[in-house]
């Protein structure tokens, strides 16, 4: 066996599993990540960053949300929540959770949607 990794064509690069990306583990450091968190590039990445770091940052240089992150990288959720408290720990993301006062309007246009079909 050879120590090169395989390769499935030109393009492609090699297979690593997602799980793989984040060493097996399923939470990061600090709290959970809303899907509609959103994340923003603060700081100066180091050399040693792996290039899904490196695309988040790219991503992150103006306000993206988690869900688009992880459209954008083709990860689960899990896994991109697990890369961003890396992240977030080394100072090198923001993550702003939604405020509880966007609850509440939430809310208030549910109230009206129900009330408009009510209505019909």
């Amino acid at each position: 066996m050879s120590d090169r990794p395989q390769w499935f064509d030109e393009e492609a690069g090699p297979v690593v599993r997602p799980y793989a990306l984040i060493r097996g583990r399923t939470r990061s450091s600090g709290d959970a990540f809303d899907l509609v968190a959103t994340v923003r590039a603060i700081g100066d990445p180091p050399d040693d960053l792996g290039p899904e770091q490196r695309h988040i940052l790219r991503a992150a240089q103006s306000p993206i949300s988690l869900a688009d992150l992880a459209v954008e990288l083709d990860l689960p959720v899990g896994v991109v929540r697990v890369l961003l408290g890396d992240m977030r720990d080394h100072g090198l993301i923001s993550v702003t959770s939604p405020t509880a006062g966007g609850a509440r309007s939430n809310e208030r246009i549910l109230k009206e949607v129900i009330n408009g079909l009510r209505a019909l």
